[in-house]
């Protein structure tokens, strides 16, 4: 089996962790976000994946020569020269994709995180016999998004109506796909969305299904949801692989530590926690619903809740990081500095507060 992620463009919705690597190569849970997805799609035998990219494909490429060795996954591009929309990426790579197999293949938004429950979707998507299979989530508020309208007993989509007025569902498009290859039949070699005029046109035909999405969702582009998916993500692993998540006196909730990352005593770590590898945590450090990247160091009894601490930056001691605070790569916060908010471009150093939410340049 092949699979089609659509990794898109320049993620300015998570500046600035993009300005250092491409979205899909941000941390997330201490591996990059696009991982989390390749190896759950080895997991059911893809073979081979496709990335859709229109920025800095040889960035992507370098990072992955030394994965598709260990997953023994095949990973190459297909590159927009200008914006494709969801579906123009798809014809773009007809040829990779479509190997007269007659295998359905998989589609995926890079933002997306889940449980990823690609062997139920194949099964569904071969007990329905369909064109097309879309993953739908259970959301408490439809009105701001495109409501998924389906036959409950069979799946069988009906119609799509976006940000609907009136209740007439809370399901909605989770960003996972499973398509068979005569739908890139339907699709020109140009932008196209996928949501908006591909599927419309299957369901309307009766060939296109959905199946409920178990365990979580989230899209994680941008800031607060990428901490709120963090939390889920984490509340995920309590349940199938407790394992994996830290215990101890100075542990409160759920918290991943890398092993190679060190803890100093007194400090009090969690709930909603990641701290990745090379990390330096002091004594007496606090830390809750944060995401610390690799090689940074907290020094003593610094305070970050609500935050994203990026790649090898240092906050000082008797810091306090609030906020939905985001420090790019190498920053560094002086100590006793207090920041609300304050989005830090890499390469910076902070000798003051910041007592509002702000851009520093």
């Amino acid at each position: 089996m092949k699979a089609l992620i659509l990794v898109g463009g320049f993620g300015t919705r998570l500046r600035p962790l993009t300005l250092s690597v491409p979205k899909p190569l941000v941390d997330f849970a201490n591996k990059p976000m696009i991982l989390h997805q390749i190896e759950a799609l080895k997991a059911v035998g893809v073979k081979e994946v496709i990335l859709a990219i229109n920025y800095r494909p040889e960035v992507m490429l370098n990072f992955f020569k030394d994965f598709e060795e260990k997953l023994g996954v095949k990973i190459t591009c297909s590159q927009e020269m200008e914006p494709m929309g969801t579906a123009g990426p798809l014809a773009l790579a007809r040829d990779k994709l479509v190997d007269g197999s007659g295998e359905p293949f998989f589609v995926l938004n890079s933002d997306v995180v889940s449980e990823y429950p690609f062997a139920e979707l194949i099964a569904f998507h071969k007990s329905h016999g369909g064109e097309a299979t879309i993953m739908v989530t259970k959301v408490d508020e439809p009105s701001k998004y495109g409501v998924v309208v389906m036959e409950e007993e069979t799946g069988r989509v009906e119609r799509f109506v976006e940000k609907p007025k009136i209740f007439v569902g809370n399901k909605i498009n989770a960003g996972i796909y499973l398509l068979n290859p005569c739908v890139l039949d339907r699709i020109e070699l140009k932008p196209t969305s996928i949501e908006k005029e591909i599927f419309p046109k299957i369901a309307s035909d009766q060939g296109l299904y959905a199946m409920v999405l178990p365990g979580f969702w989230m899209d994680i582009g941008q800031p607060r949801d990428y901490i709120t998916g963090l939390r889920l993500y984490l509340d995920s692993l309590r349940k199938n692989s407790p394992s994996k998540l830290s215990k101890g006196t100075h542990v409160l909730g759920n918290v991943l530590v890398h092993e190679s990352a060190i803890i100093g005593d007194g400090c009090l770590i969690g709930p909603d926690v990641a701290i990745g590898p090379g990390c330096v945590i002091e004594p007496g450090v606090r830390l809750s619903r944060c995401s610390i990247m690799k090689g940074v160091k907290i020094k003593k009894h610094a305070c970050i809740s609500n935050s994203i601490i990026g790649w090898h930056s240092t906050v000082g001691q008797w810091a306090r990081i609030d906020n939905m605070t985001i420090l790019g790569e190498d920053v560094h916060v002086g100590d006793e500095v207090y920041t609300n908010g304050g989005v830090v471009l890499p390469h910076k150093e902070i000798k003051s507060n910041i007592l509002k939410p702000e851009i520093v340049m």
